[in-house]
């Protein structure tokens, strides 16, 4: 099993759209990308702590590919708004992929690069690429929240399934 952590919004439709890609064993809601130490929701959502609303997977690779799950990362939000995703505004909804090793870095960067030359986009994308840091898990009422409460204004995006690790 392996380790990804992605940005991209609301945490609410950023799990639950991985937690339906199969290959994905958990995705987790937290907090990454700040300075404050165990952060909760109130200190993250007064954007004083750094922190982006993230989601932390375990994933096999034999199921999907990190390409895959980068590929549902850029299909599932808007990479070009910066501190916003839709409805929801601030530096805790930034775009960020968190690599975990160098391969993960260089793909999240030649996706990047593909992506910009796409023409997909008339804006500059203005995802971030950073080492992976802490991840402090959100609190309880966070996880698995749409199978809690039903869907959200804040999921930006569809659901991409994705079968294959060639994918």
């Amino acid at each position: 099993m392996e380790k990804a952590t992605f940005a991209s919004g609301c945490f609410w439709g950023v799990e639950d759209t991985f937690r339906n890609t199969n290959g994905v064993i958990s995705a987790v809601s937290g907090y990454s990308g700040g300075h404050t130490k165990d952060p909760t929701y109130e200190q993250v959502c007064s954007g004083t702590t750094g922190h982006a609303e993230s989601v932390e997977l375990t994933f096999d690779p034999d199921k999907v590919s990190y390409q895959g799950l980068l590929q549902v990362f850029w299909d599932n939000h808007n990479p070009t708004t910066k501190n916003r995703q839709g409805p929801d505004i601030g530096s805790q909804y930034r775009s960020i992929i968190f690599y975990h090793n160098q391969q993960q870095q260089k793909a999240a960067e030649q996706s990047k690069e593909k992506l910009e030359q796409s023409g997909k986009y008339h804006d500059p994308i203005v995802t971030e690429i950073v080492p992976t840091g802490p991840f402090y898990r959100a609190e309880e009422y966070h996880q698995r929240y749409y199978e809690k409460h039903g869907v959200s204004a804040c999921q930006i995006g569809s659901h991409q399934s994705i079968s294959s690790p060639q994918e």
